[in-house]
């Protein structure tokens, strides 16, 4: 006990001194400010309702904020302070104290009446209308802080509404819609609510063609003399509301320069139109097919403005991906005299090719390799109808290094042709997309060489066509009616077919063919940065050989093939469901939940290679070795004679994962991890060679491995690239009983860090 007590003094010391050494810096008569504190009503014994957050939402609206600190030292103002003053504006002291350290903030800079007006307005526009907020400054050994005492007084509930009476159009639409109200009786006085009420009705004035009308000329009066802490609440149209904003508009000519710039802008005007249905269109050059339009303009000539069409038309236009610029412009057409508008429409488009780089990193479960480097050569505008054309190249490159064994080194190159054509081409029925997303139909085709080393290769050949739309801002579907994808393996050296098929690695290394359809959907707010817990679904489902294994007679072993090959059949279904919670502003808390589910039947029982699933790698279960685990308690032992650095390919048709992991910022562009993943893989039928890779409800979580560690992320937000460090604490190829190894960590161990520790090196996040 006496051991510990020693450093336990020192280390308390050295934060003491830490804490205090940050002062002696100071001048004299200055003083270090800490912050805030607010008291509300300390002299009476009503408490009101959320005093907690109330407190805290006041305390954060003081200024100057104090220097940051961590469980209570200030390690940023301690760098400024130790660098010193530097002798000249650059070096690495300048750089410490200037960018990594942060100068002490005094008292000297806190003006207590202005943050008492600050304080009293925004507990005035919470309702509490007779509240008042005085601060004062306590001093003690150099620090100080500012007190704020709030007495609120009662908070004042809304007692009655009262709406424009039915005196012409514009009142009576706004009385009309008055069951829309964000003001309810009963509810507290909230100027928020107030300011989002003026909105609501701007937009429902927006729809009906009141295109000048703004909230500014809607007045909310309040009546709060009725006493109880009740108020009367009057909502009037300004009676200085202009004539413009008062009246609904028309459209009358809709313009469109399709091609324009700002130093063609004379010679496009003096163009005589191309007239396509309601557009008059200004383009002497022919850029596009005028059909296009009627998908991106919902406008009709003579029918009134409203904001829906608005909005449709510019979001189209942009989503598109064929212009750089897009400006919608309303003009009236005799200076507010009469009521109708022009539409102007500029569009500048794209350059016609670009070439872009990219290193992109993945999580599929069946990808083979992580990350990749990828140049795309992009043609728009290919028919002059908006499609676009996308031929890629890109090679990723694996290996990973763990105690136990060395990873082997795996490349894939994989080249892909994509045609995307902005609308749904059905055939015999022409579909309408009323959303403001593009729907999507893409057609495309790719190659790709999967390498493992001195063992084996696999060609891949694939093509699709189908279909991409968004339902709304948060969800997107993906449906191929159409998917081939032949697979042709290829064993590097022949001696060493037979010692491949002997440990299981017969279905990697057959032909397959494969041919059906897919869906896929997701789901996600994570664009919405105001919500503190975030959701991404993907969910998908796969059919190959259904309908073809009706028109494809059987060989004489019984299967069904297509030139010779095996024709795969199986039904394949896939969830991956992630939750972001954050904790405070650069504190997170992730997790992921993965179920994958494979039926084959017809030629074989299991997945073929390339649609199985896989654990273990630096997206997955982290402690172990990318495609090791399982299928179940199956274990692969190194055969030396056939490789010493080999790593088999052990996937299966059912999969369960779990990840969890808390990610913070440490400084700047750099974050901390913690995680812990658990899972496995299993078959759905018992292969005779792998004894204890079936999937058994009963039995699975016995059978889940679980791994843990920390890792490091450089997030410059254009790319992260992620550093983990993992070890397992399960193994469920060990006998029932043993299979927690948690007792057995031992970081000081040579031996056991060699055959534990995992180093994962990835682009992007794991999930």
């Amino acid at each position: 006990m006496r051991k510990l007590i020693k450093p336990s003094l020192l280390i308390f010391v050295c934060l003491v001194w830490a804490a205090c050494s940050n002062t002696k810096y100071l001048k004299p008569g200055q003083n270090l400010y800490t912050g805030a504190e607010v008291k509300i009503n300390p002299d009476s014994s009503g408490r009101i309702d959320n005093e907690k957050d109330v407190k805290a939402t006041l305390e954060s609206k003081t200024r100057p904020r104090p220097n940051k600190s961590i469980l209570g030292l200030k390690p940023k103002l301690y760098i400024y302070n130790l660098a010193g003053e530097p002798k000249k504006p650059k070096g690495f002291k300048h750089w410490l104290r200037t960018k990594v350290g942060e100068p002490p903030v005094l008292l000297s800079e806190v003006k207590l009446q202005y943050n008492n007006d600050v304080l009293t307005s925004y507990l005035i526009s919470q309702g509490y209308l007779q509240s008042l907020v005085t601060g004062d400054t306590v001093v003690k050994n150099k620090k100080a802080k500012a007190i704020y005492t709030a007495n609120t007084g009662d908070r004042y509930k809304i007692a009655s509404v009262t709406f424009p009476k039915d005196t012409g159009e514009l009142s009576k639409i706004i009385s009309n819609n008055q069951g829309k109200s964000l003001i309810k009786v009963g509810d507290y006085y909230d100027l928020d609510v107030f300011k989002n009420e003026r909105i609501r009705i701007d937009n429902d004035l927006k729809e009906l063609g009141y295109f000048y009308f703004s909230p500014d000329y809607l007045i909310l009066q309040v009546d709060s003399t009725i006493g109880k802490s009740m108020v009367n609440v009057t909502v009037k149209v300004k009676d200085i509301a202009p004539d413009a904003g008062v009246k609904p508009y028309t459209i009358k000519n809709i313009n469109i320069y399709p091609n324009y710039s700002l130093r063609r802008d004379s010679v496009l005007r003096k163009l005589d139109p191309l007239q396509y249905h309601d557009f008059n269109i200004y383009d002497n050059r022919n850029t596009f097919k005028p059909r296009i339009f009627d998908r991106l303009v919902f406008f009709k000539k003579d029918e009134k403005y409203n904001r829906k069409d608005h909005n449709q038309s510019l979001n189209r236009m942009v989503n598109i991906n064929a212009f750089q610029d897009v400006r919608a412009e309303f003009l009236p057409l005799d200076s507010f005299k009469n009521d109708e508008l022009d539409l102007n429409i500029y569009l500048t488009p794209l350059k016609k090719n670009s070439l872009s780089f990219g290193v992109t990193g993945t999580s599929k479960s069946n990808n083979f390799v992580g990350s990749e480097v990828k140049i795309t050569q992009t043609t728009r505008n290919l028919f002059r109808g908006a499609e676009q054309l996308d031929v890629s190249v890109s090679g990723g490159f694996e290996t990973q290094v763990s105690g136990a064994s060395q990873g082997l080194n795996s490349y894939s190159l994989t080249g892909e042709g994509k045609l995307t054509f902005p609308q749904f081409i059905v055939p015999f029925y022409k579909p309408k997309s009323t959303t403001a997303f593009i729907p999507k139909t893409i057609a495309s085709l790719s190659y790709q060489l999967i390498n493992r080393g001195s063992l084996y290769s696999i060609n891949s050949f694939k093509g699709e066509f189908g279909y991409n739309w968004k339902e709304n801002l948060h969800k997107e579907h993906t449906f191929n009616p159409i998917s081939v994808n032949y697979v042709k393996p290829i064993i590097a050296d022949t001696n060493k077919k037979d010692s491949l098929y002997r440990i299981g690695l017969r279905n990697v290394l057959e032909p397959q063919f494969i041919i059906g359809s897919n869906y896929n959907f997701t789901f996600t707010n994570q664009m919405e940065e105001s919500r503190r817990n975030t959701t991404y679904f993907n969910g998908s489902l796969e059919t190959a050989g259904n309908v073809w294994g009706l028109f494809v007679s059987k060989n004489d072993k019984g299967e069904r093939n297509i030139f010779n090959t095996p024709l795969s059949q199986f039904v394949r279904l896939e969830a991956d469901v992630r939750d972001y919670f954050k904790i405070t502003r650069n504190v997170t808390w992730a997790n992921r939940l993965n179920l994958g589910y494979g039926y084959a039947y017809g030629n074989t029982t299991s997945l073929p290679f390339v649609r199985q699933f896989f654990g273990g790698g630096s997206n997955d279960i982290r402690a172990f070795a990318a495609r090791s685990l399982g299928p179940g308690t199956y274990y692969y032992k190194y055969d030396k004679t056939l490789d010493s650095t080999f790593i088999p390919d052990q996937g299966g048709d059912i999969k369960i994962m779990l990840n969890t992991e808390l990610r913070f910022k440490l400084v700047s562009i750099l974050y901390g991890a913690l995680f812990a993943d658990a899972g496995n893989v299993w078959l759905r039928k018992e292969d005779p060679k792998k004894a204890g890779s079936e999937f058994k409800a009963n039995k699975a979580l016995s059978q889940m491995a679980v791994g843990t560690g920390a890792g490091l992320r450089v997030d410059a937000t254009i790319f992260v690239i992620r550093l983990d460090v993992a070890f397992p604490i399960r193994k469920p190829y060990l006998p029932e009983g043993q299979r927690w190894v948690i007792d057995q960590v031992a970081f000081g161990d040579k031996t056991w860090r060699k055959e534990n520790l995992v180093y994962n090196i990835g682009i992007g996040y794991p999930f």
